[in-house]
């Protein structure tokens, strides 16, 4: 009986959640069984945290604005960062939060409804928290690269050749 590759196994699932545990049988040369075990394995472990669609939102007509938000904080005494990145993850706003090296602490991605939503998160709810001296905000304009997937390149513009 040949061993999963753990690693090629979850290649497979981060590139594409969809794929059956069949197909990813066939993939590895290994049991439909021993893949369902496997993957149940490295979700209760917490390894898999999840499955997520990647969204054209911009297609739905459903628009949202998203913003990378640089934060430079003051580390708590006895908690470090994390006191004040698990505080901001618990935001809805907030989709990604990170603890980043350079010139900032925490790197953000938020999505609001337009703009001014973001704006408004920004100064009544994230600036104001204690830890928090500054913050800088820069609005995602257009996606050309989402989740290793390509989003450019799909459509002309009408303007284009005009």
């Amino acid at each position: 009986m040949k061993e999963i590759d753990i690693i090629k196994l979850l290649k497979l699932v981060a590139d594409d959640a969809q794929l059956s545990h069949e197909q990813l049988a066939v993939m590895l040369g290994v049991t439909v069984r021993e893949i369902s075990d496997t993957i149940a394995g490295l979700e209760q472990k917490g390894i898999i945290r999840g499955y997520k669609a990647l969204i054209d939102w911009d297609k739905t007509g459903h628009n949202l604005v998203s913003a990378r938000i640089e934060i430079k904080v003051t580390p708590k005494a006895t908690m470090g960062f994390e006191e004040i990145a698990y505080t901001i993850s618990q935001f809805p706003e907030v989709e990604t939060c990170y603890l980043m090296s350079g010139g900032y602490d925490l790197g953000l991605t938020v999505t609001g409804k337009s703009f001014k939503d973001v704006a408004l998160f920004v100064a009544q709810r994230l600036a104001p928290l204690d830890s928090v001296e500054s913050t800088a905000t820069h609005f995602v304009l257009k996606t050309y690269k989402q989740g290793g997937v390509m989003t450019y390149g799909e459509e002309t513009d009408e303007r284009e050749g005009a």
